[in-house]
C-alpha cells in the first residue's frame, strides 16, 4: 500500500483533500478512544474496590507519562520520517521503519528498568497529605512497578501504531487495539477481585491485566509488520541499527520526547500540589483529567493524522496542502470541542459520578470537586482542541523543536507557576487548581495558533537541513510556493 491507494476519492497528497483527510483520521479518533478504555476500565473497577485504588491510579499515571514520554518521543520520530518518505515515494520507508523498531525497544528495556528501580523515590519527593501518605501512595507502587516490567510490551504496539499512521495505514492498528482493549476489559476483574482460582491482586490485578493485554497487541503488531503486506516492507537487516537513520530519529526524537516529558513532569509538578489537599481532591483531580482525555479524543486523532498528512505533503512538495489540510483540521475539532464543552458545562455530574462507585461519604466530596474541576476545564476545550491540531502540524513539517517551545509555554510558563502561586501565596485553594489549568491550555492555543500563522513552518521539513532525504522537499517547496 502507499499514499496513493489510501482511497479511490483522493489522497493524502493529490485530488480531493477532506475525504482522505477523514478516512485517515477516524480510526485515530477510535484508537485514543480504546486507549482511554484502558483507564476507563482499570478506574471502574478500582473504583468498586476503594477510593484509595482510584487515588493511586490518579498519583501513578503521571509517573508512568514520564517515562512513556521519552519512548512516545522515538516513535513520533518515525511516524515523521515514514510520512515524509511516503509522500516523496523514496522507496526507505522499510528501513527507516526497523530502525525505528529496533531503537526504541532498547530505549525501552532501558526505561523500564530505570522505572521499576524509581518507583519508591519518585513517590516519596511527592509533598503528601498524611491521609493521602498512608493509604495511596503505597497502592501507587505496587501499580508502577508492575507497568514498569511491562513497558517493552508497552512501547511495541506504540511503535507499530505509529508506522502504520505515518505509512498511510490507521485502520490495522484500529483493530489490533480492539483486540487488546476487549481482553483487558476481560481480565481486569478477574485479577482485581480474584474470581475463581485467579489470585485476589487487587490494584497490581490492574496492572497486570494492563501489561498481559499490551504484550498481545504488540506480538499481533509485529507479525502484521513483517509477515503482511499491510505496512512499509521490513527486512530483517532493517534491524541492525545504523548510525546515519539512528542520528535521524534521534534528532527528530529528542524535541519530541522532551515536549512529552515535559507535559509529563508538568503534570507530575500539578499532582504534588493537589495531593497536599485531602485524597477526595485528588481523586477528583485524576476522574476529571480522565474525563477531560475522553472528550479529548477527536482532537488527540486529528493532530495525530495531521502530523502525517503534513509530513506526506511537504514529502510531496505541497505545502499549500498542508497548510489547508491543517486549518481544516482545526476548523473541525473546534467544532466538535465547543459541543464537548457545552455539555460538560451544563451536565457535568452525570459524567463524574458513573466512576465514583464506592464510598458513599468520600463518593459525594469527590463527586463535588470533580463537577467543579470539569465545569471549569469546559471553557478551554475548543483553545485544547485547536493546539493538538496546531501541535500535530509542527511536528509533522520536522519542526518538533517548535512543538517544544509551545509545550513548554502553556504548561510551565503558565498552568504550573500560575496554579502555585493561586494555591500556596493567593489562598484560591482547589479553586486555584482549576484555573491554572484552564489558563495554561488557553494561553498556549492562542501562542501556537499566532506562530503557525505566520507560515514559517514551511521552510523546512526536517529540523536538520543536512539530512539528504530532506533535499528533495526543500529544492521544490519555493517552487510549489510560487504557484
Amino acid at each position: 500500500m502507499s499514499s496513493g491507494e489510501l482511497t479511490d476519492e483522493g489522497t493524502l497528497t493529490e485530488g480531493p483533500l477532506v475525504r482522505p483527510m477523514f478516512r485517515l483520521a477516524w480510526p485515530l479518533v477510535v484508537i485514543q478512544l480504546l486507549q482511554v478504555a484502558y483507564n476507563v476500565g482499570d478506574t471502574f473497577w478500582l473504583g468498586a474496590l476503594s477510593p484509595d485504588a482510584v487515588g493511586a491510579v490518579s498519583l501513578a499515571f503521571p509517573l508512568l507519562f514520564l517515562v512513556i514520554a521519552v519512548g512516545g518521543g522515538f516513535t513520533t520520530a518515525g511516524a515523521i520520517l515514514i510520512a515524509q518518505h511516503t509522500g516523496a515515494e523514496s522507496g526507505e520507508g522499510g528501513l527507516i521503519a526497523g530502525q525505528t523498531i529496533s531503537f526504541v525497544s532498547l530505549v525501552a528495556i532501558g526505561l523500564g528498568i530505570v522505572g521499576y528501580v524509581a518507583t519508591d523515590p519518585m513517590l516519596a519527593v511527592l509533598p503528601a497529605d498524611p491521609d493521602t501518605q498512608a493509604a495511596i501512595i503505597p497502592l501507587a507502587a505496587d501499580y508502577l512497578k508492575i507497568f514498569f516490567l511491562g513497558v517493552p510490551f508497552v512501547f511495541g504496539f506504540f511503535v507499530f501504531a505509529a508506522l502504520m499512521r505515518g505509512y498511510g495505514n490507521t485502520r490495522a492498528p484500529m483493530r489490533v487495539m480492539i483486540i487488546s482493549v476487549v481482553i483487558n476489559l476481560v481480565v481486569d476483574p478477574l485479577l482485581i477481585f480474584g474470581v475463581g482460582p485467579l489470585p485476589h491482586l487487587g490494584i497490581a490485578g490492574a496492572a497486570v491485566a494492563t501489561v498481559f493485554s499490551r504484550g498481545i497487541a504488540t506480538a499481533v503488531g509485529f507479525y502484521l509488520l513483517y509477515y503482511t503486506d499491510v505496512g512499509p516492507d521490513i527486512r530483517t537487516e532493517h534491524l541492525v541499527p545504523r548510525f546515519e537513520y539512528v542520528s535521524r530519529i534521534t534528532r527528530l526524537g529528542v524535541p519530541t520526547a522532551l515536549e512529552q516529558s515535559m507535559t509529563a513532569m508538568a503534570l507530575v509538578a500539578m499532582t504534588a500540589m493537589v495531593v497536599t489537599f485531602p485524597p477526595a481532591v485528588v481523586a477528583a483531580y485524576g476522574l476529571g483529567n480522565r474525563l477531560i482525555s475522553l472528550a479529548f479524543l477527536p482532537a488527540m486523532g486529528m493532530g495525530q493524522a495531521t502530523d502525517s498528512i503534513i509530513g506526506q505533503n511537504l514529502g510531496a512538495g505541497r505545502p499549500d496542502r498542508a497548510a489547508k489540510a491543517t486549518w481544516i483540521g482545526a476548523g473541525v475539532v473546534a467544532g466538535i470541542m465547543a459541543v464537548a464543552g457545552a455539555l460538560a458545562l451544563l451536565f457535568p455530574e452525570p459524567f463524574v459520578s458513573v466512576f465514583v462507585t464506592a464510598d458513599e461519604v468520600g463518593r459525594a466530596e469527590t463527586i463535588e470537586y470533580g463537577v467543579t474541576y470539569l465545569r471549569f476545564a469546559a471553557f478551554a476545550f475548543v483553545f485544547m482542541g485547536v493546539m493538538q491540531v496546531i501541535q500535530g502540524a509542527f511536528r509533522g513539517a520536522g519542526n518538533t523543536k517548535t512543538a517544544l517551545v509551545f509545550a513548554v509555554l502553556g504548561l510551565w510558563l503558565v498552568r504550573v507557576p500560575v496554579t502555585y502561586y493561586l494555591i500556596f501565596v493567593a489562598g484560591w485553594g482547589t479553586t486555584g487548581i482549576w484555573t491554572g489549568v484552564v489558563l495554561g491550555d488557553i494561553v498556549g492555543a492562542v501562542a501556537a495558533v499566532a506562530w503557525f500563522s505566520r507560515g514559517t513552518w514551511k521552510e523546512s521539513l526536517l529540523d536538520d537541513d543536512e539530512e539528504p532525504d530532506a533535499e528533495p522537499v526543500d529544492s521544490s517547496e519555493t517552487e510549489t510556493l510560487a504557484e
